[in-house]
């Protein structure tokens, strides 16, 4: 019996990635708001009463696949912090939002279809929420780092702003002074908003395509400023 389970279990997994990777490729070619249940049966050669046994509606089908793309670019930002291990924060801030636009530009449609334009008439479940977290929480964790090591230069919040922040704080960034978490926010929208602006093509004729990699890393570095990280200690001279 056990082995029977196995297999039929190994089977379900099969048959959900085809499901998936058929339903990445309609994105791919239609968009999320195309997407059909009926056309990736038909392509996958299954009848849809057996595709609804995976996924009972096209919205569930959405929700695995925005899951998948936020577990996958959170993936890459929680390797990048891992792989800067004992880097100056400000390093690790700017590996990590490199590894994000290296991803978003691997995987453009899933990009779009995380921070993209929403899709009509789907609403995301709470189950989304802690996928979707775990690129924020990286940058949440190198800026908490540099605050209880070399210290971070506070931004300036105004009065008006200070209950807001506290909340936020309190909410998913706790360890971290309010002013740093509303620069956090504001930073993460602005990163979004580069890695979109040369994804969706708003950078030709604007900025050079051989200079992106440059362009990026130096507003990248730009956002750690602003979010208040340290610059790293300049390199010691050379021995004569």
């Amino acid at each position: 019996m056990n082995t029977v389970r196995g297999a039929r279990e190994r089977a379900r997994i099969e048959v959900t990635a085809a499901i998936k990777d058929e339903a990445r490729r309609q994105l791919a070619a239609e968009g999320a708001a195309k997407l059909s249940l009926r056309a990736v049966a038909r392509e996958l050669g299954m009848v849809s009463s057996a595709l609804y046994r995976y996924f009972p509606s096209r919205d569930d089908l959405l929700t695995a696949l925005i899951i998948d793309a936020y577990d996958s670019v959170g993936t890459a930002a929680e390797a990048a912090l891992a792989g800067t291990e004992g880097a100056p924060p400000r390093a690790r801030w700017v590996a990590t939002c490199t590894a994000v636009r290296a991803w978003a530009l691997a995987h453009p449609h899933e990009y779009a279809l995380i921070y993209g334009s929403p899709v009509p008439g789907y609403s995301a479940p709470a189950d989304t929420v802690g996928p979707a977290s775990r690129v924020g929480n990286v940058f949440i964790a190198v800026a908490r780092e540099a605050h209880t090591g070399r210290g971070l230069a506070l931004p300036p919040l105004p009065a008006g702003l200070r209950a807001e922040a506290e909340r936020m704080t309190e909410e998913f960034a706790r360890g971290v002074p309010p002013e740093v978490t509303a620069a956090l926010v504001a930073a993460w929208a602005q990163l979004v908003g580069l890695i979109s602006f040369e994804l969706f093509g708003q950078f030709r004729r604007v900025v050079e395509e051989s200079e992106r990699d440059r362009f990026f890393a130096h507003n990248a570095d730009r956002l750690a400023h602003e979010v208040g990280l340290p610059a790293a200690p300049p390199a010691a001279p050379s021995a004569v």
